[in-house]
């Protein structure tokens, strides 16, 4: 099924991805629904890398993607517009959150999460409920949970 979708959507930030099969995944899930990907390096991968290119096929459109030099860089930018982190440390649902168009929604590291400095940094934090004993759910996976979310709640979809 196809929309069109305005790319005046939410932003999706990855904090220093670093499978790159994942980050192919969510480039994929961003184009097709129409989100802008920004990503806080350093990554821990090459785009280069053959399995990045092997999940990405034709998706990479560096128009709709935003690169960091670091968080500092990142914050910087971002400093007056809202920025939500999912994590599972949150004690706030993301089925009770009110998302907006601009907001800017924050993945962590797939290996480590983010630092606790940007946890502090960051108000609006947000998890995806999940059974009990379980760590986490796989990034790419979250971002299509959330970004679904989100694009429901401000009606682009």
């Amino acid at each position: 099924m196809t929309h069109n979708l305005v790319n005046d959507g939410p932003n999706i930030a990855l904090f220093e991805p670093d499978i790159p099969q994942n980050t192919a995944a969510i480039i994929r899930t961003c184009a097709c629904l129409g989100a802008k990907l920004e990503i806080i390096e350093p990554c821990g991968f090459l785009l280069s890398d053959k399995r990045f290119k092997r999940v990405v096929m034709d998706y990479m459109d560096e128009n709709q993607i935003k690169f960091y030099e670091s968080s500092n860089q990142f914050f910087e930018k971002k400093k007056n517009q809202r920025i939500i982190l999912m994590t599972t440390k949150a004690t706030v649902s993301y089925t009770k959150f009110k998302f907006n168009i601009n907001d800017t929604i924050m993945f962590g590291r797939e290996s480590a999460g983010v630092p606790n400095k940007v946890h502090k940094m960051i108000k609006d934090r947000l998890r995806i409920p999940m059974k009990q004993n379980m760590r986490s759910l796989n990034v790419a996976s979250s971002v299509a949970i959330i970004l679904a979310e989100c694009l429901r709640q401000i009606k682009l979809t």
